[in-house]
Order: structure tokens, then sequence, then C-alpha cells
């Protein structure tokens, strides 16, 4: 009996969290972005490209190490946050392989600036992200963040 209770309390706990990702109307989510862009692009140390990809670094790459083109293959730690904070896509400690060119923009640009061993954090517009249409529990227009370290290029 107890069993079916915590079933069906995560069950819905899970669907909160997803309708509280995605509550916000497309405008909503395109004003609080560009809101949370200007904030940003005033904090100490954060980078705004003529793209308008903001990036931080958190820890400088490893001396000597490579910086990939877009053409490359990565090695990637990572984990992505909405800009309420509310995670929503993690690596989880162990890197990821892909091609730089097969992902979203910001972060075609914004590895590129990095070297092997670096941990930036981005602040991706939708445009650059995944635009007006989103993707699976991405909402349109949403404006994200990640946490990047470029382990390796491959």
């Amino acid at each position: 009996m107890y069993r079916y209770i915590f079933l069906i309390m995560a069950i819905a706990g899970g669907l909160f969290f997803l309708s509280s990702c995605t509550k916000d109307s497309p405008e909503e989510n395109l004003k609080k972005g560009e809101e949370y862009l200007a904030a940003n692009a005033k904090r100490e140390g954060v980078v705004t490209t003529d793209s308008g990809l903001q990036y931080e670094v958190l820890q400088e790459g490893r001396e000597g190490g490579r910086s990939p083109k877009s053409s490359d293959m990565v090695l990637c730690d990572y984990t992505g946050y909405f800009i309420n904070g509310k995670k929503f896509d993690s690596s989880k400690g162990t890197p990821v392989a892909f091609p730089l060119n097969g992902v979203i923009l910001g972060w075609t640009e914004g590895l590129q600036y990095m070297k092997e061993g670096a941990k930036y954090r981005f602040v991706i517009p939708y445009y650059l992200a995944y635009g007006p249409g989103g993707y699976a529990s991405i909402p349109p227009y949403s404006t994200l963040i990640f946490e990047v370290e470029l382990v390796k290029v491959l």
C-alpha cells in the first residue's frame, strides 16, 4: 500500500517538475532570457561575443592544451541549467565525445575559445541554442546555461 502511495507521489512530483520548466509562454521565456543576459553581461569576468554568446572562465586550460576547430571531435564533461537554476542535463562526470559541428551553435562557438583542461560557463541565447521551437524538454526561446569542461580534443 505505502509503495503505491510513494510511487504516485513520485510520478506527481516528476510531472510537477516538468510542468514547472515549461509553464512560461514563449514570449515570457524570450523576455526572461533577455533580462538574464543583460544582467549577466554586467558581471565581472563575463565576456559577450559578437554573436551574443556569454562565457566566463572558471578554470584555465592546460599549458600547451589544444583548442578545437569546429570540424574536430571533442570530449567534454558538462551540466546544463535553465536560467531559473534547474538542471536539465548532465554528463554526470562521464565525459561525452561528439563532433563540435554537430551541437548547438553556442557550444560550437564557445568551445573554440577553450583549451584542453579548461572549464567555462556559457550563457547561450535561444538563437544559439534550440531557437524558437525548443527541443524535447527545452521550451521555445530558452536561454541556457552550461558549465563545460573541455577534457580533450580527439
